[in-house]
């Protein structure tokens, strides 16, 4: 991960720096912003290979920023962690809703800090590497982040994409919820099971005007797959 450069938005000078350090000694290249202007015109014009994006900013929230980034198509690729004071379980919900790839809250350790960083870069890169999958005329191009069915684009949240982007990975296998959010959310994440049905109905809702909700699957006592095949079973969780 060396030379992977990280900007550490956060409006305490301290904990810039103590983030700062840990990832110096970790490797990575660190920027720096106190305000979500200031990290939106770093993002645009040094491109860092990922945000960690705290909660409570003055003027634009944490949160605002993350939507902001996300709804742009040549910023949204950017992987976002957010920090936060805020552990409870909706604001969790929140956080990733809006797009961010994990999230921390605040005490925490720069020894897991710094590894749930190399966890996000990972699963990153391996799909920006992945070439554009197409199954019956429903494509996904990681390159320009962008969903089509039959050349009609689709639209959905960044969540939902990762999903459909780990379905048509793995196609035809069923998956664990525990298995979905450990490859979709981070391991580290804590979502319940209710959470993970929630964006697969998104999902479905999404595909439904294409005729595509049909491959994504619930397989009783198991969690859900992606499969081209007629389904015997009721797809809805």
């Amino acid at each position: 991960m060396k030379n992977e450069r990280i900007l550490i938005v956060d409006d305490e000078a301290a904990i810039r720096e103590m983030i700062g350090i840990a990832l110096d000694l970790a490797g990575f290249d660190c920027l720096e912003a106190e305000d979500a202007l200031q990290a939106h015109h770093k993002i645009v014009d040094e491109r860092p290979s990922l945000v960690l994006l705290d909660w409570m900013l003055p003027g634009m929230t944490g949160i605002e920023l993350c939507r902001r980034l996300k709804r742009d198509e040549s910023l949204s690729e950017i992987p976002v962690i957010m920090l936060t004071a805020r552990g409870e379980e909706d604001n969790m919900v929140q956080g990733l809703d809006a797009g961010a790839d994990d999230y921390i809250t605040k005490p925490f350790s720069t020894r897991e800090l710094v590894s749930r960083i190399r966890a996000v870069l990972r699963r990153s890169s391996a799909l920006s590497a992945e070439k554009a999958i197409e199954v019956e005329g429903l494509k996904l191009d990681p390159v320009s982040h962008r969903i089509t069915a039959n050349g009609e684009p689709v639209e959905m949240g960044p969540t939902e994409y990762r999903l459909l982007a780990f379905f048509m990975s793995h196609q035809e296998r069923a998956y664990t919820r525990a298995q979905m959010l450990d490859q979709v959310w981070g391991g580290n994440v804590y979502v319940e099971d209710r959470t993970i049905d929630v964006h697969i109905r998104r999902l479905r809702k999404a595909l439904e005007p294409f005729g595509f909700e049909r491959f994504i699957q619930t397989v009783r006592g198991t969690g859900y797959r992606f499969s081209v095949k007629a389904d015997p079973g009721k797809v809805t969780p």
